[in-house]
């Protein structure tokens, strides 16, 4: 298995324990090779990762990134994301040609279970392999033109990197991203639906469990899907029985002091069994998290108007994300 994850320094030990959890769920895999693919991790880190990989008797690859702008032709505003998750359009470009295969991994997940089943998916001669994100407002996928196909999220991706080169995906990809001038809401996720839709292959939430898959029930979910399809009933349960991998997506994540996250502990888990297990948790959040329990604790029983209150609040919340990143860059 070829495993791919992007970072910069801030994101060490969240990838440090995303990293362990590959390697203890999948001990009989008779091959893992990590590919990192850094934006300025530090010398000191990229040697941490090379003590962790060498004990697990895994292969890795560490690929300095450069200057993200170089490999575009036209300016781009990221919404408050880190400009790194750019970094999943030039895939093709970045990783070496041999690579023919590869399941990409957000810093944000952990890994629970076995991943083999997911890496030996047959795509039926699709490209990429992504699970349905539900929940997203219909007038982004008005403006992806995205008619029937379904909206994916992209924090995990299974990709056949030579039908990707094949076809020329990553520059499709990027022209789309241009056409919009650069200012997608969900840049890459966003550029990766709109470009990528006769390409995708639906694969099960138990490869990419969050948060709305327990905070929202079934027969939500498909109610606000139509006229798309949604995944069957046994897929659903069967992902919030036994998930594979968690992806801790959005703003309650288990190294944020005060989160009561269903699954933090796992995070907390493979962290310990890193270097980095003594960093602390990120400060200020403790006030937020108590509204929002809040917020759940109301609102669950009435599912249709939760969907309402947060997609209307999603603008303020991608609005303080990024002036939060922008006092990180001065």
């Amino acid at each position: 298995m070829n495993i791919v994850y992007t970072l910069d320094d801030n994101f060490v030990p969240q990838v440090g324990a995303g990293i362990v959890s590959v390697c203890e769920n999948n001990k009989w895999s008779s091959s893992i090779h990590f590919y990192l693919i850094s934006s300025g991790v530090s010398e000191k880190n990229k040697q941490e990762f090379l003590k962790l990989i060498k004990k697990y008797k895994r292969e890795i690859d560490i690929i300095e990134l450069g200057d993200l702008n170089s490999y575009f032709d036209f300016d781009f505003d990221t919404n408050g994301w880190n400009p790194i998750v750019l970094a999943r359009l030039l895939l093709d470009k970045i990783l070496p040609a041999k690579v023919d295969r590869i399941i990409y991994l957000d810093g944000d997940t952990i890994v629970r279970d076995s991943i083999e089943n997911l890496w030996n998916i047959n795509l039926n001669g699709k490209t990429i392999g992504m699970s349905i994100e539900p929940t997203i407002d219909k007038s982004r996928i008005e403006i992806l033109k995205l008619g029937l196909h379904p909206y994916c999220n992209a924090g995990v991706l299974l990709i056949d990197l030579d039908r990707f080169r094949k076809i020329s995906a990553g520059e499709k990809i990027i022209n789309y991203y241009r056409k919009y001038d650069g200012k997608l809401f969900a840049n890459d996720q966003d550029a990766i639906n709109g470009s990528m839709k006769n390409e995708i292959f639906i694969i099960s939430p138990k490869y990419n469990f969050y948060n709305i898959f327990y905070q929202y029930p079934y027969w939500f979910l498909k109610k606000i899907m139509k006229p798309k399809k949604y995944i069957d009933r046994d897929v659903f349960l069967d992902a919030k029985r036994c998930p594979a991998i968690i992806h801790y997506l959005g703003e309650e994540r288990p190294w944020r002091g005060g989160n009561t996250h269903k699954y933090r502990d796992d995070y907390r888990k493979y962290l310990f069994m890193t270097v980095w297990r003594n960093t602390p948790d990120e400060t200020g959040w403790h006030l937020y998290f108590v509204c929002w329990r809040i917020f759940n604790f109301f609102t669950k029983p009435f599912p249709f108007v939760r969907y309402k209150i947060i997609n209307s609040l999603i603008p303020a919340f991608m609005k303080f994300r990024k002036s939060k990143l922008n006092k990180k860059k001065l």
